[in-house]
């Protein structure tokens, strides 16, 4: 039985896109199934559609428009979950090992806080 969570992307800076749905499998999920089924939609729908730019949780090493590997693209986000370039808070608590279990709860959002480098330090 699949089920819906409510996905913020936001950064340091304050810039934050709109909410979105992502599809899960199930009502608990680990953040690495958690990371791979985001970056799976994403990559479906980019590769379905081909619009300019692909926008998603990281971007893929060649800027020409192509079909996109999902499964390259989950194991980018998962290294850089593991290299602290983004957090993820489900609810106002951060979730930190990607083999930790989230329950899928109504209404929940969980938030992709990418972190800026600071500038010059």
């Amino acid at each position: 039985m699949s089920t819906q969570l409510q996905i913020c992307d936001t950064t340091t800076s304050g810039t934050q896109q709109p909410l979105f749905r992502l599809t899960v499998p199930t009502k608990r999920i680990t953040v690495s199934d958690l990371i791979r089924c985001r970056v799976y939609q994403e990559v479906m729908d980019y590769n379905q559609h081909q619009p300019e730019y692909f926008r998603g949780l990281v971007q893929p090493t060649e800027a020409k428009p192509r079909q996109i590997d999902w499964q390259q693209q989950a194991d980018l986000a998962i290294a850089a979950f593991l290299d602290n370039r983004f957090l993820i808070l489900v609810g106002d608590r951060q979730v930190s090992e990607l083999d930790e279990e989230i329950d899928v709860l109504p209404n929940q959002i969980v938030t992709f806080l990418r972190l800026v480098p600071l500038v010059g330090g």
